[in-house]
């Protein structure tokens, strides 16, 4: 409703005349996000000023422009931080009429986000091929080509797989959308309908503010600056495994398109798709798209999905070092809750350590002692080496800089502990793992729960911290006669071709998948 609403809204401002599913492509990666992040923070202040007498709070005022983002990348990089939840906490308070705000100014900007790391010499090389690819890919491409953005293809498959449907490569980079300025007097409008609940109004009343710039005040030149890119004018099909989210310049130019009858492929990009009891990202991607092609997985009444296999995989582990260490993964979250999916969020965090430490307690020190822990960046402010520092002084701490495939490739074993891509690429490497995680969090749907109770079958998946250790230990001084028992093999075998496939012809079925929707669309103009 809230999205029907919006969409209306907007095209009244833009004096346009846009479906709901071009804005969903458009907007609704925002407005998904900024809607649970609401309700998270909306919920969190209800629940205080029912349980406790507030005296009131301290709300810090001044330079609010600073707070809307001007797109969906400045978004993602403002919303885990202190100054954006202190703004959207100071204007739900505001919904709160029984507790007192003592406004002060403000007198520090908001910090800027971390420098990206410069890209390696390989990388930098990789990026002038194809630089140079995507130059002259338009001298040699037809209007009606269809387009890949961001697949997670290698460049060398992203070439092949254009060679087989009988394109020349067009190799797209990401474009950055143009910068706006923030107009409150374009900020004074409402949206259509009537709040049901007082989280609606106080959402409600809440989104033409926050609002991203470029969908409002640079709505038309991000427009333009889409209409100027080199790429197909009537694509026959457009396809992304990652671009759908924050690059808005590819979403603005493939919403046009599908206005226009270009079919969209979304493809999957991690793990946690299929198996979680509820994904925001999952039914967002699905409802985007007019085809979803999965890793492996597939639901009898949804026709969109198309299981095609792991899109991108390392190599297979061959060879087992007998003597090497045990390598803990672990996960991190922003401190402010981001509830999309079944998955920790905010001070969950915490258990999920508590139960990290109950794992490493449970284990014999001389396993202790072959442990490496590998921690997930970026921090977010939860210090989370301190906290391992303090516990385990001797414990060898990874803060997630060294090269992730290094450290597999030198481990007898891989314990993963939350429910997204970490295991699945230890899987599909063929290298010994164990997952344990509280299903109290990560809750998974029915469909995926014979597979986990497989897994638990034969000890690579585990509800508890002591019952990981436990097989551990057991298994420690010859893991490789546990991991290549032929029951074992069987059911990691069936997990992998269910979750993570990866199939010996993957550009074969992704052509297949593509000229499918082709076809397709084609009967239906």
């Amino acid at each position: 409703m809230v999205l029907d609403n919006l969409s209306r809204r907007l095209n009244e401002l833009h004096n346009v005349d846009r479906s709901t599913r071009y804005w969903r492509i458009l907007v609704g990666p925002w407005l998904g996000l900024f809607m649970l992040m609401v309700f998270d923070r909306w919920n969190s202040v209800r629940q205080a000023v029912s349980n406790y007498d507030l005296s009131g709070s301290i709300v810090l005022t001044g330079e609010e422009d600073q707070f809307i983002p001007n797109d969906m990348r400045e978004f993602n990089s403002l919303f885990p931080g202190d100054e954006w939840n202190h703004h959207i906490y100071a204007r739900i308070l505001e919904h709160f009429p029984s507790v007192p705000l003592y406004r002060r100014q403000r007198v520090q900007s908001v910090h800027p986000a971390e420098p990206t790391p410069s890209p390696s010499i390989k990388s930098r090389l990789k990026q002038h091929l194809g630089s140079l690819i995507a130059l002259f890919g338009p001298l040699f491409s037809k209007e009606c080509d269809a387009l890949f953005v961001s697949t997670y293809l290698k460049m060398r498959e992203e070439i092949e797989l254009s060679m087989r449907l009988g394109q020349f490569p067009r190799l797209i980079r990401q474009t950055p959308a143009v910068k706006a300025e923030a107009d409150q007097g374009h900020r004074g409008w409402f949206l259509d309908g009537e709040a049901k609940s007082g989280f609606e109004a106080c959402l409600r009343a809440l989104l033409p503010h926050q609002i991203p710039r470029v969908y409002l005040e640079g709505y038309k030149q991000l427009t333009r600056q889409a209409q100027a890119l080199p790429w197909p004018k009537r694509p026959k099909a457009i396809w992304t495994s990652n671009a759908f989210h924050s690059d808005d310049v590819f979403k603005v130019w493939a919403a046009d398109k599908v206005e226009s009858g270009s079919p969209l492929i979304i493809g999957q990009h991690g793990g946690n798709y299929g198996m979680g009891l509820w994904s925001w990202p999952e039914q967002h991607e699905i409802a985007i798209s007019d085809r979803y092609l999965t890793w492996g997985w597939s639901r009898p009444a949804s026709p969109k999905l198309r299981a095609v296999g792991k899109i991108k995989y390392s190599r297979p582990v061959t060879r087992l070092p007998e003597q090497g260490g045990a390598i803990l993964v672990t996960a991190m979250v922003q401190r402010y809750g981001n509830p999309t999916l079944s998955m920790y969020t905010s001070s969950q965090w915490l258990d999920y350590l508590r139960d990290q430490f109950e794992f490493v307690d449970a284990l014999p020190v001389y396993i202790q002692n072959k442990l490496i822990v590998r921690l997930s960046q970026p921090d977010y402010g939860w210090r989370q080496v301190d906290r391992w520092r303090d516990r385990y002084p001797l414990l060898q701490i990874d803060d997630g800089a060294s090269s992730i495939d290094k450290l597999i490739r030198r481990s007898r074993l891989y314990i993963s502990t939350y429910n997204a891509t970490s295991y699945l690429e230890s899987l599909t490497m063929n290298v010994p793992t164990v997952i344990h995680w509280n299903p109290r969090y990560m809750e998974t749907n029915t469909w995926a729960q014979p597979y986990f109770e497989e897994l638990r079958s034969v000890g690579i998946f585990h509800e508890t911290p002591q019952s990981a250790a436990l097989h551990v230990t057991r298994t420690w001084n010859d893991i490789s006669a546990w991991w290549t028992n032929h029951e074992t093999c069987a059911v990691r075998d069936r997990f992998v071709r269910q979750f993570a496939h990866c199939p010996d012809d993957k550009i074969g079925r992704l052509k297949n998948a593509i000229d499918e929707v082709i076809g397709q669309s084609l009967r239906t103009t």
